[in-house]
């Protein structure tokens, strides 16, 4: 279910993302600070997974109170046992794991819905599933013998556009930048544009400590602003001299460059951003040059198809598409407010960061707490080879395991305790089934390989081992020392 949050400034957050929820959240014990951190770590880590991650936290600890308070067994010992069951765990993913082919769309879709499944934009289908396959494929360099090289964070830049319809979002095949152009009379399409890009003025440098200049003779001024154009013309003259069509610059544009350019029908844009910079080097093959005498011909970007400046709403965007195999992207969101498309743009971005972490490590489990399940059947199954104290701890971790198929039903409005003793049943009975579990629209138990829930291993494992590893941090605090003193009236 969605949680609707105000922020500190008064602003509004609608989202069910466990990261996004806890991280407006305030709270003062240390404890509950340690347990925010959890879904931070998930979300940079594997960008999924953070709710189950803070739900199984939760249960573990619930689970350990009452061998501290009745049955007085030592935290230290808890720890030893829930480590034990993480071990054992590990290995149980890793057996029911099942390897990806890659070039499989139609796997790789069901992988992905799985994971929006829950959330705001899995009504819209198969269109954000598409787009965050797209994306992730769009900037994934492949090395031979080495890991798939995915930045997502850097090169699949999201642009939200308040207005239009969701339906109208899409991934272009090159970049967007929210800029327009610098003068009137510059060209606002061109095609198969040569693309120039500089981190350098294209002004009379100021100085950075201030300066002071003694004039002495009545046409000492002159001179001084003669100095000035002179070092603007030569700048202009170096670019023009290698005909681009189009000059991006990070810093700023004189008036007098910018009429050296119109003159020759070059089109110029100031003041870009370092990360848009980089991403029109990626998509055109552009290289950022830092002086201007020292432009060469390889660093003219020629590989973008089409340049056009368009006005959407009150703003001025420049586009640059049809690129040949470009290496990063922009994805467009437009939606009815703001609320929502900051829900969507969290929703994609998770979708993106599993799709991510296939192209990294191509292995899934079965979704709908079909993996939890299994894992808890079989850590019961292995608990009679567990001597002495330690056996209770470890059996505590299959019990907790269950939280999330109990979760999904209890979303879905399902019979809880039935449904949840049959899938227990079903997954103790013999037979391999650990492919069963929830059906999260209609709560119903099923063959997750069936109706294709799958979950990204990475996410299955990174979920486990946080929430299995900080139960036991927070297990091993005996005592809370304020390091702060109050203040005497």
């Amino acid at each position: 279910m969605l949680k609707m949050l105000l922020d500190p400034m008064g602003g509004i957050v609608l989202t069910n993302d466990g990261h996004a929820i806890l991280r407006e959240v305030d709270v003062s014990h240390p404890a509950a600070k340690s347990m925010l951190e959890l879904s931070r770590a998930q979300d940079e880590e594997v960008g999924d997974g953070t709710t189950s991650v803070i739900v199984l936290s939760g249960e573990l600890l619930t689970l350990a109170a009452p061998f501290l308070n009745i049955q007085n067994i030592h935290p230290t010992v808890i720890v030893q046992g829930f480590y034990q069951a993480l071990e054992k765990a590990l290995e149980i993913c890793e057996k029911i794991a099942v390897k990806v082919d890659m070039d499989d769309q139609k796997l790789l879709r069901q992988l992905i819905a799985s994971v929006i499944g829950t959330k705001f934009t899995s009504r819209y289908g198969d269109k954000f599933v598409d787009m965050a396959i797209k994306a992730v494929q769009t900037v994934t360099i492949k090395r031979t013998g080495r890991r798939a090289e995915v930045d997502i964070k850097k090169y699949a830049k999201v642009e939200k556009i308040p207005g239009g319809d969701l339906k109208d979002c899409r991934v272009l095949n090159g970049v967007m930048i929210n800029k327009d152009v610098t003068h009137h009379k510059m060209k606002r399409k061109i095609t198969n544009p040569r693309v120039l890009l500089l981190d350098c003025p294209l002004e009379y440098k100021k100085p950075e400590t201030s300066a002071n200049v003694e004039l002495t003779e009545d046409t000492d001024f002159e001179a001084l602003l003669k100095e000035e154009e002179d070092a603007i013309k030569q700048m202009c003259a170096d670019i023009i001299s290698f005909k681009p069509d189009i000059v991006f610059t990070e810093k700023g544009l004189s008036d007098l460059a910018q009429y050296y350019f119109v003159k020759n029908g070059i089109t110029a844009i100031r003041r870009l951003r370092k990360t848009d910079n980089n991403r029109i080097a990626r998509a055109t093959g552009a290289t950022i040059v830092h002086r201007t005498d020292e432009i060469s011909e390889s660093d003219i970007g020629t590989k973008c198809g089409l340049f056009e400046v368009r006005k959407i709403g009150d703003d001025y965007f420049t586009f640059l598409e049809e690129c040949q195999d470009p290496k990063a992207c922009t994805i467009v969101l437009r939606g009815a407010s703001k609320d929502v498309l900051m829900e969507v743009e969290r929703n994609l971005q998770d979708a993106m960061r599993v799709a991510k972490n296939l192209m990294i490590s191509p292995k899934v489990v079965p979704g709908g707490g079909a993996t939890e399940m299994a894992i808890a059947r079989e850590l019961e199954d292995h608990s009679s080879n567990i001597a002495g104290v330690h056996r209770m701890p470890f059996l505590a971790v299959a019990k907790a395991l269950e939280v999330i198929p109990r979760t999904l039903l209890e979303n879905c409005g399902a019979d809880v305790v039935r449904q949840i003793t049959a899938l227990r049943a079903k997954h103790a009975s013999k037979g391999d089934n650990r492919n069963l579990g929830v059906d999260g629209v209609s709560g119903k138990i099923c063959l997750m390989n069936e109706v294709g829930i799958w979950d990204s291993f990475e996410v299955k494992v990174q979920t486990i081992k946080t929430a299995i590893e900080s139960s036991c941090m927070l297990l091993r605090i005996d005592d809370i020392v304020s390091g702060l003193t109050k203040t005497q009236d």
